[in-house]
C-alpha cells in the first residue's frame, strides 16, 4: 500500500515545508518524492500541517484489573481520536507490573486489541532488583517515590540507593515526599474542601522527591526522567542541574554527562488552584494543581529546555467515583485524546509555535527512552503520522469523549486546532471523527545503547 500525502505544511525537526510524503507499508518512503510517484493513495492536504505522531510518555490506562474505568481498546481509540499514535503505559495495574512475565501479558493483551503503538514499564518495589536488572521490552523502570499502589512504594534510602546503583534500564519516577505527605493529611484531616489537597499535595512535597531522585541520578550516574514536573521551584532545582551550579558542583556543565530530563503534563500547565471551585474533585490529581505562577514558571522551563517532554499522566476514573466527597474521591483525569489539541490551541493563543509542540510531544520522548523509527518526519521511520487544522474551532464535549470513563475537564471549553487524520504504521486509523478498528499497533522497540535524549 503506498500512500502520498501532498499539499501539505509538513513539521520537521529543523522546521516548516509544503512538501509531499510518501508511505510505503508501515515506512515513510519519501520525502518529495518525483512529480510522477505513484500511490493508491492519495491524500490533497491543503490547508493542513502533517506532524509525527503523538507520543505519550506517561498513561494509566487501567488493563488488567481496573476496566470499568478504562481499557487497552478504549484508550487506544482516544489515542487515535487525540492523535496519539504511541503510548508508554505505568505499571500500576492489578496485578502491578513488577515482573517480565506481567510486563510480557500487559504487551499480549496489547498487541490483540491497541489501535495504536504500545510499551510497557516495569514497575520496582522495594524486593524485585533481580527482575529490574534482566527486564526487557520496556522503556524503562517506574519507581512511586510517594502516591503509590500495591507493592510499589519505594521510598526508603536503601532500596533506593540499589535501583540506581544496580539497574541500567532508565529510571523515571513519581517524585512526591511520602513523608511530607503524610505529615500534611495529618494536619488537614477532616478537612472535606478539594482545594487543601494542594496544601497536602504541597510544593514541599515535590521538591524534596525530585531534589532527592535527582541527586541519586547524578551520584550514580544513571539516567533519570522527572515525571509530570508541578511546581516553580522544581524548576530551579531542574535549572542548577543544567547550569552546573548549586548542589551539583558542575555535573550539568558537559552535555555528554547529562543524565537527567523532565516533563509537564497539560493540566499542570493550564490549570491551577484557581480552579477547584469550577471543577471541584474533577481537578483532584497527584501531584496536586498549583498557582497560576507555577504555571507560568513551567512555561518558562519548558521554552528554555530545563523541561524537554509534554505528556498526559492520562488517569480515567467513572463520574461516579470522581463525584465521591473528598478525600474518598481518587486523584486523576483523563486528557490523552484531548492533549494534542490543547496545546495547539496555546499555539493558537501565541503561547508557543508548533515546532515547539512537536519537539516537546513527538521528537524529546522517542530520544528520552531511545525508541527505534520514531518521533520525527523522516525517511525509513515508521508512517505515524498526524494531519491537524490549526483553525478548526471545536469545542470539547463529554458526550463525544473516546475514553470509557466519558468525561473531560474541559468540557464546554473551546479550542482552536484539531487532529483531522491518523496514521499508525502507514494504516490510516482515524479520519474526522470515524475510528478504524481493525487497525492494530505494534510494540514500540527500544534501543537502549543509544544513550538516551541528550546523547542524541
Amino acid at each position: 500500500m503506498r500512500t502520498l500525502i501532498k499539499n501539505a505544511q509538513v513539521v520537521f525537526p529543523n522546521g516548516v515545508a509544503a512538501i509531499s510524503v510518501l508511505i510505503e507499508d508501515h515506512r515513510i518512503a519519501a520525502i518529495d518524492p518525483a512529480v510522477q510517484t505513484a500511490a493508491d493513495e492519495v491524500v490533497d492536504a491543503v490547508g493542513l500541517h502533517l506532524l509525527p505522531g503523538v507520543i505519550d510518555d506517561q498513561v494509566h490506562f487501567r488493563e488488567p484489573g481496573l476496566t470499568h474505568k478504562e481499557d487497552l481498546a478504549t484508550a487506544s481509540r482516544a489515542c487515535a481520536k487525540g492523535g496519539v499514535t504511541t503510548f508508554l503505559e505505568m505499571p500500576n495495574t492489578v496485578p502491578n507490573a513488577t515482573t517480565q512475565e506481567l510486563l510480557d501479558a500487559k504487551l499480549a493483551l496489547a498487541a490483540e486489541k491497541s489501535l495504536v503503538n504500545y510499551g510497557f514499564y516495569i514497575g520496582a518495589t522495594p524486593h524485585n532488583i533481580d527482575e529490574l536488572k534482566h527486564a526487557q521490552r520496556t522503556p524503562g523502570i517506574k519507581i512511586f517515590i510517594g502516591s503509590s499502589t500495591g507493592d510499589l512504594l519505594v521510598d526508603g534510602q536503601e532500596a533506593l540507593e540499589r535501583i540506581f546503583a544496580e539497574t541500567t534500564l532508565p529510571l523515571t519516577a513519581h517524585c512526591e515526599d511520602e513523608t511530607t505527605v503524610r505529615a500534611n493529611t495529618e494536619r488537614y484531616r477532616g478537612v472535606a474542601d478539594v482545594a487543601v489537597h494542594s496544601q497536602i499535595r504541597d510544593v514541599r512535597a515535590a521538591v524534596i522527591a525530585t531534589r532527592r531522585a535527582i541527586d541519586l541520578a547524578i551520584r550514580h550516574r544513571h539516567r533519570f526522567h522527572v515525571l509530570h514536573v508541578s511546581t516553580g521551584d522544581e524548576t530551579n532545582v531542574l535549572g542548577d542541574y543544567f547550569a552546573g551550579t548549586g548542589a551539583y558542583d558542575g555535573v550539568g556543565t558537559d552535555v555528554a554527562s547529562r543524565v537527567i530530563t523532565a516533563e509537564a503534563c497539560p493540566h499542570h500547565l493550564l490549570l491551577n488552584t484557581e480552579d477547584y471551585p469550577r471543577l471541584g474533585t474533577l481537578a483532584q490529581m497527584n501531584p496536586s494543581l498549583k498557582s497560576a505562577d507555577d504555571n507560568r514558571r513551567l512555561w518558562d522551563a519548558l521554552r528554555d529546555g530545563r523541561i524537554q517532554v509534554i505528556a498526559t499522566d492520562h488517569a480515567p476514573h467513572t463520574w461516579e467515583e470522581k463525584q465521591k466527597p473528598y478525600p474518598q474521591s481518587p486523584s486523576g483525569m483523563p486528557i490523552v485524546e484531548n492533549s494534542l489539541a490543547l496545546m495547539l490551541n496555546e499555539v493558537h493563543r501565541g503561547r508557543c509555535s508548533l515546532e515547539q509542540v512537536v519537539h516537546w510531544m513527538c521528537d524529546a520522548p522517542a530520544r528520552v527512552w531511545d525508541i527505534v523509527d520514531k518521533g520525527r518526519i523522516a525517511e525509513g521511520y515508521d508512517a505515524d503520522l498526524v494531519l491537524v487544522d490549526l483553525n478548526r474551532r471545536h469545542t470539547v464535549r463529554n458526550a463525544e469523549q473516546f475514553t470509557k470513563c466519558g468525561w473531560s475537564a474541559w468540557d464546554g471549553v473551546e479550542l482552536v486546532g484539531l487532529p483531522v487524520r491518523t496514521w499508525v504504521r502507514g494504516q490510516e486509523v482515524f479520519r474526522d471523527g470515524q475510528l478504524r478498528e481493525e487497525v492494530r499497533g505494534a510494540a514500540a522497540k527500544f534501543d537502549h545503547a543509544r544513550g538516551g535524549y541528550w546523547a542524541t
